[in-house]
């Protein structure tokens, strides 16, 4: 009998290199203060450099500003 496929997590958060956070599938999107930030889409990108004009979502502006973080989670030695 074949091994059962282990379960979908709800939502992944997938960092690119130099770019945003993708966030896809079952999540919500929460200010510090609790409130709901409705997104309209399974699928989101969330600004990483600091710079966006649409925080807490990505509007490209890593690009302009030459932000740079990679795509790979840091090792204990990088942090």
């Amino acid at each position: 009998m074949p091994e059962p496929l282990p379960p979908r997590p709800a939502a992944t958060v997938t960092p690119y290199e130099d770019g945003p956070l993708l966030v896809r599938g079952d999540f919500a999107v929460v200010t510090p203060e609790g409130e709901r930030i409705e997104t309209g889409r399974r699928t989101v990108a969330l600004c990483r450099c600091g710079k966006s004009a649409i925080k807490p979502f990505c509007d490209g502006t890593h690009k302009v500003i030459g932000f740079r973080a990679g795509a790979a989670p840091l090792g204990r030695d990088e942090q």
